[in-house]
């Protein structure tokens, strides 16, 4: 298999995986339905084994590691600014594509059977959400948000005590170091849980229930694929006076794992990977990578909620006027954070319903179809985040150009060379 390219083994997973989950519906094999089912939540299950250590070490060791990058408050606001600016024209290209499309007019659902999700989301909610009562128990409960929070503090102050947090950093280097390798066992299983996880949503998700929801299900994967495909080749011509197609040469590994596991911070190692391989120096790829797995979000904190929202809106007869699409723009700007980079929009939808006084039970309608959804938007929110450090590499000018036009000649999955050439992260005077 080592023989075979990572990418094409996935390809292979995904198209044995459509095959066989047809045949599962197509007949009503159930065993085959339920192993295909039991094969893609392993893969998950795995994956999301990796999160809460991976997030906590790799935020705290990419914070510590800003020590010894020139100007590396400059960079974290960039870095920031770029979040904001994609995120910004990515909600409003939802919104726009909303308006054109109306993807609830027409549409017949029962209504009495919607009820609010499990899990809802609210500003209060989100902002005291972000502080722990319990540090273990954020752990335990793999709350990212409130993990990312405790990864920035410890972070923060191991940077300021210096030399005394040596012991502190060394140890979460080395934790980091054997939580990756040992995470990319798991993704060396993608294409068993490619085919798991396909199979399962063909044999699970027959025309019976997609129809009613079909329009608003191609205007999702429509506008994450106007935000991928002319978003970002824009943003890297325009903005960074790159490539795109070398870009997509790059980093298609990652956005084809994301688009399978429908986790950020699942695919974050082959993300960073990609984005080191694309030239971006490793210092400021350990920051702005695992910062941007959790809360770089243009699929499922722009595009999906903008869509959404218009859709709960139309099917239960709302006006939305400029003020609430205006509100749409700033609940997907500010609160992208809250989707805390595992698979599922659910909490960032809420958010936005609640602001804008729309039915909660609105979302229930959705989560039928969630999985099929979150595939395109998890792939549209890791390109975003491999986007961003590389357009803000090259505007500073610490960008490898060599590497980033030689990117996508090797398999993510072969073994790092020892060392390592890159320029010096020394950002050149804007």
């Amino acid at each position: 298999m080592r023989k075979i390219p990572f990418s094409v083994q996935i390809l292979l997973g995904l198209v044995l995986g459509v095959a066989l989950g047809f045949l599962a519906r197509t007949n009503d094999v159930s065993w085959l339905t339920t192993t295909l089912h039991t094969v893609g939540n392993l893969f998950i299950q795995l994956l999301k084994l990796a999160v809460p250590p991976l997030v906590f070490t790799a935020i705290v060791v990419s914070v510590v590691s800003l020590r010894g990058v020139a100007n590396a408050a400059r960079l974290a606001l960039k870095t920031l600014m770029w979040f904001g600016i994609t995120a910004l024209i990515s909600v409003s290209i939802g919104i726009v594509l909303g308006l054109v499309v109306n993807p609830g007019k027409g549409v017949t659902l029962d209504l009495g059977g919607a009820a609010p999700p499990k899990t809802t989301g609210s500003w209060t909610d989100f902002l005291t959400g972000i502080v722990p009562t319990n540090p273990v128990g954020a752990f335990a409960d793999g709350k990212v948000l409130q993990i990312v929070f405790l990864a920035l503090v410890f972070g923060a102050a191991a940077l300021l005590v210096g030399e005394a947090a040596e012991p502190f950093v060394a140890l979460n280097r080395s934790l980091l170091a054997i939580v990756q390798k040992a995470l990319w066992w798991v993704i060396r299983l993608a294409p068993i849980g490619t085919l798991g996880l396909i199979g399962n949503a063909v044999a699970s998700y027959g025309w019976d229930l997609l129809a009613p929801l079909a329009k608003f299900t191609t205007a999702v994967y429509i506008g994450c694929a106007i935000v991928l495909f002319v978003l970002y080749p824009l943003v890297l011509i325009f903005a960074g006076r790159l490539n795109p197609l070398r870009f997509f040469a790059g980093a298609w590994p990652a956005i084809e794992l994301a688009f399978v596991s429908r986790s950020s911070v699942g695919t974050m190692p082959v993300t960073q990977r990609s984005v080191e391989r694309l030239g971006v120096p490793r210092e400021y790829a350990s920051f702005a990578v695992p910062f941007g797995a959790t809360t770089k979000m243009d699929g499922c904190a722009a595009i999906y909620p903008a869509l959404a929202a218009i859709f709960v809106a139309q099917v239960f007869g709302v006006h939305l006027g400029i003020g609430d699409y205006l509100l749409i723009a700033f609940v997907s700007v500010v609160g992208s954070a809250a989707t805390a980079g595992l698979t599922g929009a659910t909490v960032m939808l809420t958010l936005t319903l609640s602001t804008l006084g729309l039915p909660l039970a609105g979302a229930g309608l959705l989560l039928a179809i969630d999985p099929i959804l979150d595939m395109m938007r998890t792939a549209t929110n890791v390109a975003g985040q491999a986007l961003v450090p590389i357009v803000v590499s090259a505007r500073e000018g610490t960008l490898d150009r060599v590497a980033y036009e030689s990117a996508g000649q090797r398999d993510l999955t072969e073994p790092e060379p020892v060392a390592e050439t890159r320029p010096e992260l020394s950002p050149v005077p804007a």
